[in-house]
């Protein structure tokens, strides 16, 4: 009976302890929620421009509108591009890569009315063609490709940031020059508050 006692009070004894620990929890993940719910949307512009020389080639805008919160699910996810045929030579001849951009934005509020932007950006393109001498390629075999073909030769440029800025900030955040043939691209960002 004495054990049976002392197994009740240590279960209510649990039961007081645990449960301001959940109530805790819940307060903290609603107050989360709260915060989230009253997020500023921000409109986040962000411009790749390629030059060769002084001349402007290109110019690429993306914009997105999305929740400031900091969490990963607010966040600017854009995937544009195309799918290329690359020569492996293996079974079946071909096996297709991804061409274009991908681009992530993730932004938080910061205090005086700052925002902190996480930005992971990936381009590839192709460059030109690399005959490849007819010596070369297996003749006579299924899948072969025909004596004239060139591989495309893939250009790509990587970057990940961490950005302070304050809205209806404009940025250029970066400048890089292509190693290959000495053309500039240069990424502009834009951040503003939606009303």
């Amino acid at each position: 009976m004495k054990s049976v006692k002392t197994a009740l009070l240590f279960l209510v004894a649990a039961f007081f302890l645990v449960h301001p620990l959940r109530a805790q929890e819940t307060s903290k993940a609603e107050a989360r929620a709260q915060a989230n719910a009253h997020a500023p949307q921000l409109k986040v512009q962000i411009v790749f421009t390629e030059f060769d020389g002084d001349k402007k080639t290109k110019s690429m805008p993306y914009s997105s509108v999305f929740a400031a919160t900091g969490q990963p699910t607010d966040s600017m996810k854009i995937r544009i591009g195309s799918r290329v045929p690359i020569w492996t030579g293996k079974e079946g001849g071909f096996q297709f890569i991804d061409i274009g951009t991908n681009l992530d934005c993730n932004a938080e509020r910061l205090e005086d009315g700052k925002f902190g932007l996480r930005i992971a950006f990936e381009r590839s393109w192709i460059q030109g063609e690399a005959p490849i001498p007819s010596g070369e390629l297996p003749q006579g075999e299924a899948g072969a490709p025909p004596t004239s073909f060139k591989e495309p030769v893939i250009g790509q440029y990587r970057t990940t940031e961490y950005l302070i800025m304050r809205d209806g900030q404009t940025l250029e955040s970066t400048a890089a020059t292509d190693p290959l043939n000495g053309k500039q691209l240069k990424i502009e960002i834009t951040i503003n508050s939606v009303k």
